[in-house]
């Protein structure tokens, strides 16, 4: 009886060791997590919902310069006179880029409003791997389409400043100066826009690697 009683007071002393052990692998792992995310993830989230709102903010930059660019002057052309009448509706790349602009927009306002309600609440910006992947594809695909866009948009601003070559077009610019200065503005806020689509890309990479570990 004495022998028996011996071995299961070793047996119960064994399982609490090994409680103690597994709340002590459990404590390190958390508090790893923990350090880990107030460390470099933190700062990677706060990079993100700076990079969100400064999308935000360049995109509605270039969709209010696009929609204002508007003017009405008088050229000549071989001695006559002629009324140029522009407008960034009557060109379907302007067009494409506003679309595409205003979608980017919205996006990143979205973005930025559920980033940051994370980041306040001290939670991962990004907590899942299936949201990686969305930030990272839609990300991409605005990216894609703001640089198609303002090169598209690049071409129409370029042709009026130098008019078709081998055709006596004037350069409509010297009389629409206002107009082309809104496109060319317009334009150089949608490439930063795609800048920093790219920036966004690059951080939802990190946190798929980081999901991955």
């Amino acid at each position: 009886m004495a022998k028996a009683a011996e071995q299961k007071q070793i047996s119960t002393v064994v399982i609490e060791e090994t409680k103690l052990d597994i709340r002590d692998v459990v404590h390190t792992a958390t508090t790893y997590g923990e350090d880990n995310y107030h460390g470099g993830g933190r700062r990677n989230d706060m990079a993100m919902v700076a990079l969100r709102a400064m999308c935000m903010a360049v995109s509605a930059v270039a969709v209010t310069l696009m929609v204002t660019a508007r003017e009405t002057s008088m050229t000549s052309l071989y001695g006559f006179e002629f009324q140029l009448h522009a407008v960034w509706s009557l060109s379907d790349s302007l067009i494409y880029l506003v679309v595409v602009s205003s979608a980017t927009v919205l996006y990143s306002l979205f973005q930025l409003i559920t980033s940051g309600t994370r980041l306040m609440r001290k939670s991962p910006v990004i907590p899942t791997r299936t949201q990686a992947w969305f930030c990272f594809v839609a990300d991409q695909l605005l990216g894609y389409a703001m640089v198609s866009g303002g090169s598209a948009a690049l071409g129409v601003t370029n042709m009026n400043r130098t008019g078709i070559r081998h055709m006596p077009l004037p350069n409509f610019c010297k009389s629409l100066g206002f107009f082309c200065d809104h496109l060319a503005v317009s334009v150089v806020f949608a490439l930063f826009a795609f800048l920093l689509l790219a920036a966004s890309s690059v951080l939802d990479v990190l946190c798929l690697s980081r999901e991955s570990h």
